[in-house]
């Protein structure tokens, strides 16, 4: 797909539906609950059409809570038996690229680091810093610090590690990626998050919406992907190692020190997914207007 401008060079607004249809079979003997970290981050939330409505079926109470990241997560306990989420909504933005650091771009000195950016140089259950620090010494230590650093890790992990869904398994570290060479999106942003930690840049995970927008022929496309973040020139860039360049159309879901912190769904009992259908669909009549969504049931704060 083109990215296209409009008379005078403006960029285009951009339109797109997103949502997904999860449904599970909850096994016993006892009901599950479950943690769903499935809404839009609360910095999006102002571009999307409609208040964020989580459809449970059957209704259960939602509990919907915030987390030490500040993202928006929902808790629910569910009964043995089927179990559907399902969610809806238009994101309203342009086309323009995610904005992504430059050469230039300075890197800060530790110590004067705001607090909350601190827990992101350390390692982490997926990234393990220490066990990779040599290694990105190695490759990146003669570098300018900055944003020359930052890129090049970008372009390493992009040009050495396999993309493939069958490359992965739930337990993936940032090591193992480095040593197989293999992996999904999930496992090459912790492996560029690990090298940009021990080189002293923080970074964070990160996961949302990503459509087909621009981007290369893809036989099975992600409508769900991870990419991650870095802190230079006092603020936080999106990169992505996966496609190796900024994107069009993602949509933040959530944030955190590795996937740990960021899974759609926690569970704590056995259950199976049956269905799972993630839609990011560019409409192309800003004036478009969607079916009705199912009425939601009340939520608690």
């Amino acid at each position: 797909m083109t990215i296209g401008f409009s008379a005078g060079g403006r960029t285009r607004p951009l339109s797109m539906r997103i949502g997904f249809d999860m449904q599970f079979e909850v096994f016993g003997p006892q009901p599950t609950a479950m943690l769903l970290m499935l809404f839009c981050h609360p910095e999006v939330a102002g571009q999307l059409d409609r208040p964020e409505q989580l459809v449970v079926e059957p209704a259960l109470p939602l509990e919907v809570l915030t987390d030490a990241f500040g993202n928006r997560f929902g808790r629910l306990v569910a009964p043995v038996g089927p179990l559907r989420l399902t969610y809806d909504a238009v994101f309203q933005s342009t086309y323009d690229p995610e904005p992504q650091p430059d050469a230039g771009s300075r890197q800060h000195e530790v110590a004067e680091l705001p607090g909350d950016v601190l827990p992101f140089l350390l390692g982490s259950r997926y990234c393990e810093v220490d066990r990779l620090s040599a290694v990105a010494w190695d490759l990146f230590g003669k570098l300018p610090p900055g944003g020359t650093r930052a890129l090049a890790i970008n372009e390493w992990v992009f040009k050495n590690i396999t993309f493939g869904y069958r490359l992965t398994r739930p337990n993936k570290t940032a090591l193992d990626t480095y040593v197989e060479r293999t992996g999904v999106c999930r496992d090459m942003m912790h492996l560029a998050i690990s090298f940009c930690r021990a080189m002293n840049i923080p970074a964070r995970y990160a996961t949302g919406y990503l459509g087909d927008i621009d981007a290369d022929p893809d036989p099975t496309p992600m409508d769900y992907s991870a990419f991650y973040e870095v802190y230079l020139d006092g603020r936080w860039w999106p990169m992505d190692a996966r496609h190796g360049r900024a994107r069009v159309g993602r949509v933040l879901m959530a944030r955190g020190r590795d996937a740990t912190d960021v899974a759609l769904i926690t569970s704590f009992g056995r259950h199976k997914l049956t269905k799972f259908t993630v839609v990011t669909d560019e409409l192309t009549a800003p004036t478009l207007t969607l079916p009705a969504a199912p009425q939601p049931m009340a939520l608690s704060a």
